[in-house]
């Protein structure tokens, strides 16, 4: 899921989907953000260069900074570790109690992660991974 929104009013830090025009697009931190001033033939500029959220690929992008945009919608949630297992962490939800594994999880926190910790996780666009420990 995602909104609409105006690409001049993203900063560095905002979350973008990225390619623009593709079916495939990646919900993105923004890293880079320049505008450059309106031209004599045309509207000011936006070069942006977002890192993918699962994928930690970078991707560019520059268009109009008038231009319409999709921003995801990120759902921030707590949990508890339930087990860990080489190839996922089983995770139950603290307002829900919902029992799901988790395959992605973020590259600092991956062996810090032990059984009844609790933890912060982010369900974007039918994915979920594991962004934080709690302490």
């Amino acid at each position: 899921m995602s909104k609409p929104a105006e690409l001049g009013s993203l900063k560095i830090g905002s979350y973008i989907l990225l390619p623009v025009d593709s079916q495939n697009a990646e919900p993105c931190k923004i890293v880079e953000f320049d505008t450059s001033k309106p031209g004599k033939h045309g509207a000011a500029k936006a070069r942006i260069v977002a890192v993918g959220i699962f994928d930690n690929k970078k991707y560019p992008h520059v268009s109009p900074v008038s231009a319409q945009i999709q921003v995801p919608l990120i759902d921030k949630r707590n949990g508890q570790v339930i087990s860990k297992t080489d190839s996922a962490i089983q995770v139950m939800d603290s307002e829900t109690f919902e029992v799901f594994d988790a395959t992605l999880v973020d590259d600092e926190i991956k062996d810090k992660i032990v059984q009844g910790q609790d933890i912060e996780y982010w369900k974007v666009m039918d994915r979920t991974k594991i962004v934080r420990i709690k302490s």
